[in-house]
């Protein structure tokens, strides 16, 4: 499943060749991973896709007002999506932080929220922004093409430009999502999201993971904590940071959090200059595959040789998902070395019995 670099990487080539493109019509065909498809249909022709940027493992193409459909009453609120989450996210400017680090590597547009002097959003702002939020699951893909080309088997949604091209998703299993969020609804969805963690600072990132008992991996997982980590970057910095992956994040110490986000921020920075790792079906908006699955040193390695010391590297299931760590350079914590030793113990008394 494509995860922040691959996004970001994918994001910023839409910015650079769609941005700025009118969306004159919108064709569906399978909609079940849709949050709504009426409203994609009828509210996307007519609007302009202002930028492209990335939010966790999210993108989102900001929309201006457009054009309002004829059958649409001027004065009608916009129609809520089926998607409705609850939650609320600040979108304003950018912080100092932000434009320093890039990470978005999109400028904010005209759109985009704005304090009403007290470090609130403008009610007016929220209202008026528009996004198709889209989520490309483990095999979706979305990148433009020139109208006369043959559609690819599973091109399950269409949005014909201004300019001859038209975007196309395509996805083969169908795990992704697709959803026209509009004001309030808009700013709920994205609100249900923890830090980016190339922005958090190192406070705030001791405080999410200290603050829980749940082991580090599926701490750095939890896109209510961090928005855009998944297994391939947990593994690889909890092993640049050598923090045993079943850790709970309330027995790390301080200079622990500082470490594995150092770790982290490097390592995804890093997978975005070589625009991500493509370990099947993830390919750039040119259609190119990324290449940091060739620095890769513990994920999917299982049974080779650790870079660092030597040691062969194991895997176990932490959070429902396989983790590979190097049982030398990542020390296992003390209470699961204990339930260890008990079981061999316990597999010796057995065997004498026999």
């Amino acid at each position: 499943m494509p995860e922040l670099p691959e996004v970001e990487t994918l994001a910023r080539g839409l910015q650079a060749r769609v941005a700025g493109r009118r969306i004159v019509s919108v064709t569906l065909r399978q909609t079940d991973f849709m949050d709504d498809p009426v409203a994609i249909e009828q509210e996307l022709p007519g609007r302009t896709i202002e930028r492209i940027e990335r939010f966790g493992k999210f993108m989102l193409l900001r929309l201006t007002a457009g054009e309002e459909p004829p059958e649409k009453n001027a004065t009608e609120s916009p129609r809520p999506s089926r998607g409705q989450r609850g939650h609320r996210e600040k979108n304003g400017k950018r912080t100092a932080s932000e434009k320093a680090a890039g990470v978005e590597g999109i400028p904010p547009g005209k759109n985009q929220a704005r304090d009403d002097g007290d470090g609130t959003e403008s009610s007016t702002s929220r209202e008026n922004e528009r996004a198709l939020l889209v989520h490309l699951g483990m095999t979706g893909n979305l990148a433009p093409h020139f109208a006369g080309q043959p559609l690819a088997k599973h091109t399950h949604a269409t949005f014909a430009l201004d300019d001859g091209r038209e975007l196309r998703y395509v996805d083969p299993r169908r795990f992704g999502r697709m959803a026209y969020l509009a004001g309030e609804t808009l700013a709920a969805e994205l609100h249900r999201f923890g830090a980016d963690p190339l922005l958090v600072t190192a406070e705030e990132f001791a405080e999410r993971i200290r603050g829980s008992k749940a082991r580090i991996k599926a701490l750095l997982m939890d896109q209510s904590v961090l928005r855009g980590v998944g297994n391939i970057y947990a593994d690889e910095s909890l092993w640049k940071a050598k923090i045993h992956p079943a850790q709970q994040g309330a027995q790390l110490k301080r200079d622990e959090t500082d470490r594995l986000l150092a770790a982290l921020q490097k390592i995804l920075q890093k997978a975005i200059e070589m625009r991500g790792s493509s370990i099947s079906d993830f390919v750039d908006a040119e259609g190119l595959a990324g290449d940091y699955q060739q620095r890769h040193k513990v994920y999917a390695r299982d049974g080779k040789k650790c870079f660092r010391c030597g040691k062969t590297i194991r895997w176990m299931v932490v959070a429902g998902r396989s983790s590979h760590f190097c049982p030398l350079c990542q020390r296992a914590p003390r209470r699961l070395t204990g339930r260890r030793k008990k079981a061999k113990r316990a597999g010796r008394v057995g065997r004498s019995k026999r």
